[in-house]
């Protein structure tokens, strides 16, 4: 099974254009979680320098990957540190739980 996970942590204002982005090139499922850390960019004004963040999970066949980091990187990007950072996993196990067997996704 070549299937990937694509995990992004962009800019909580940037994350409507990035699904949107994802969406027209046909991406059909994601993840998406509240974080917060820091990086390249520190919130200097708060006594942890956390930044609020989102974090994206996309499972995908090993062909879409480009694509699909070209969308993220295409529509989250601002010019500004703290901007975020893509990266790419292989997956060794894709279980779907309802059919409790290992699948190939149809939607990735």
């Amino acid at each position: 099974m070549d299937l990937s996970a694509v995990i992004a942590i962009i800019r909580r204002g940037q994350l409507e254009r990035v699904e949107k982005g994802l969406r027209e090139i046909g991406v059909r499922g994601i993840n998406v979680s509240k974080v917060k850390g820091y990086g390249e960019y520190h919130n200097f004004f708060t006594a942890d320098w956390m930044v609020d963040s989102v974090r994206l999970e996309i499972f995908t066949r090993k062909e879409r990957v480009d694509a699909i980091m070209a969308a993220i990187l295409e529509t989250g990007h601002t010019g500004s540190p703290g901007d975020g950072i893509v990266v790419v996993y292989p997956i060794e196990r894709f279980v779907n739980i309802r059919l409790r067997s290992d699948v190939t996704p149809d939607n990735v």
